[in-house]
C-alpha cells in the first residue's frame, strides 16, 4: 500500500514507475497488491523509481504483521 500511495502522490502510473525503476509492469502490480514480496534489490529499484529513500517504503508498517498501521 505504501508503494501505491507514494506512486499516486507523485502522479505516476504503474507503467511510468515500471519504466523509472526498471521493473516489469506485472511485477509491480503483484507487489502493490501484496501477491509478491519484493527482495532487497527490488525495493532499492522501486525507491529509486519513486525518488525516495528505501526506508520510506516501510513507514507506517507494523513489524509484527507487515500491514500498514493507522495513524492516530
Amino acid at each position: 500500500m505504501q508503494i501505491r500511495r507514494l506512486r499516486e502522490e507523485r502522479g505516476y502510473s504503474l507503467e511510468e514507475l515500471a519504466e523509472r525503476s526498471g521493473l516489469s509492469f506485472r511485477g509491480l502490480i503483484y507487489i502493490e497488491h501484496g501477491r509478491r514480496n519484493p527482495g532487497v534489490l527490488t525495493i532499492l529499484s522501486i525507491a529509486s523509481g519513486l525518488n525516495v529513500a528505501p526506508a520510506r517504503l516501510f513507514e507506517d508498517v507494523s513489524p509484527a504483521t507487515g500491514e500498514a498501521e493507522t495513524r492516530r
